[in-house]
């Protein structure tokens, strides 16, 4: 069974079945250090004014550059 992991909003507990629904920060620590590794990398992720993508292909190259860079697996420079 799959389950879906958040914090503990009270949201949630009205949107997601109770027998699907994980409420713990260990599981959504590491999506949170991703969302704040984009924000901090990527303009396009924090601002809608400037610095957006107007495509999401663009964004998907950017988050994978990104992931890329960081994983040390970027050949381009070498």
């Amino acid at each position: 069974m799959e389950y879906i992991a958040s914090d503990y909003w009270k949201a949630y507990e009205s949107i997601i079945p109770k027998e699907k629904l994980i409420q713990t920060k260990a599981e959504t620590f590491t999506v949170e250090g991703y969302n704040s590794l984009f924000r901090h990398f990527l303009a396009r992720m924090r601002r809608k004014a400037k610095c957006y993508s107007k495509k999401v292909e663009m964004l998907k190259y950017s988050i994978l550059l990104l992931m890329h860079y960081r994983n040390n697996t970027l050949y381009i420079f070498n």
